[in-house]
């Protein structure tokens, strides 16, 4: 019997050896007829850490290997770069207006 496969969009990376991935499918409302889009996250093995967030890569079935984890990456088809958002504190001054603060008081 063949393993599945599905095709998806890396999504976290922060684990060891491990990448979530959703995988979107679309289906037809019963009653409705409207198309839908349904998405799911796998956890995935990836053995040599090559994934990155925003590529997209094909899984394919495998033994469990975690509670979670029974899916394993078989090739990236495409990288894409993600840009980083730096976060920020809340109340904290921002260097433009700390700048111009320490300006004024001169």
């Amino acid at each position: 019997m063949a393993r599945k496969r599905r095709m998806g969009v890396a999504v976290a990376d922060a684990r060891h050896k491990t990448v979530s991935v959703r995988v979107e499918r679309t289906v037809r409302h019963p009653l409705y007829k409207k198309i839908m889009r349904r998405r799911k996250r796998y956890l995935v093995h990836d053995e040599g850490n090559d994934c990155k967030i925003g590529d997209r890569v094909v899984i394919e079935e495998c033994r469990p290997l975690s509670k979670r984890k029974s899916w394993r990456v078989v090739e990236i088809l495409e990288r894409r770069e993600v840009a980083e958002i730096q976060p920020q504190e809340i109340g904290a001054p921002s260097l433009e207006e700390a700048a111009a603060g320490s300006e004024d008081s001169e």
